[in-house]
């Protein structure tokens, strides 16, 4: 079965259309304080994760970078940095709220030439076949809908010989250390977003979609199925988080 979350937003049932819709919302209310509560839920962590992503990603000037579901700009913003003023850099986010934080963000940081601002989705990306060298999605894939079709977006976009990254909440493999992680996860991130954005639902769902995820081993299978090769995927932190990479042939 194609995209067996479809219908899966956390552990609800619902029609694919309310789970696009109720992902919007989700993001649309905690876009302001979204990077405080990263720092929260991952003791910072993730901040390494991203710097993890750039090394392997290798960046370079002459490339066209697309990164999905980074309205926010964290992604964007180190490959800017390790690039400089000549990065050619594409930001899509099917939130316009995320959009403008990562907008105001560039703004302080003096870098708003380095970058195009679009909405959009995954799903059906505004932009033409073979058209980028580089594409990025962090801590985004999960809360897409149609899994499936927005790796098949990732590969038309891509030009032959480019590259796909993805970094991504996974699954833990050692079993010991993955029940004090759901505990952890279950008890923790929900009260977290109560008390920074008096949202507790949202954080809710983020820690359901997670494990609702599919395993490092099941979403290269779907990859490759979407037309990539060499893939692979690189644990962090006992499969908290993985990174896979594939190549448009």
């Amino acid at each position: 079965m194609q995209n067996p979350e479809k219908t899966q937003f956390g552990t609800k049932t619902v029609t694919p259309e309310e789970k696009t819709h109720l992902v919007h919302g989700v993001f649309d209310s905690v876009a302001a304080k979204y990077d405080i509560m990263n720092d929260l839920m991952s003791g910072g962590l993730h901040r390494l994760w991203k710097d993890r992503l750039i090394r392997m990603i290798r960046p370079k000037p002459n490339q066209k970078f697309l990164d999905v579901a980074g309205g926010t700009g964290d992604i964007a913003f180190r490959l800017r940095k390790r690039i400089g003023p000549k990065a050619d850099i594409t930001i899509c986010d099917l939130t316009p709220a995320m959009l403008e934080v990562g907008r105001d963000r560039a703004i302080d940081k003096g870098w708003i030439e380095s970058f195009n601002w679009i909405s959009g989705n995954a799903e059906d990306l505004p932009f033409p076949d073979n058209h980028f060298d580089i594409y990025t999605i962090a801590f985004g894939l999960r809360n897409v809908t149609h899994i499936d079709k927005a790796l098949a977006e990732a590969h038309r976009v891509l030009k032959p010989g480019g590259k796909f990254f993805c970094l991504e909440f996974s699954h833990v493999e050692n079993p010991l250390l993955a029940k004090a992680y759901d505990a952890y996860s279950y008890a923790a991130i929900p009260t977290m977003g109560k008390i920074i954005t008096q949202d507790s639902d949202s954080y809710q769902y983020l820690v359901e979609s997670i494990r609702k995820f599919p395993t490092q081993r099941k979403l290269e299978s779907r990859m490759k199925d979407a037309g990539f090769a060499h893939t692979h995927y690189t644990n962090m932190s006992a499969g908290i988080v993985a990174i896979h990479q594939g190549l448009k042939p």
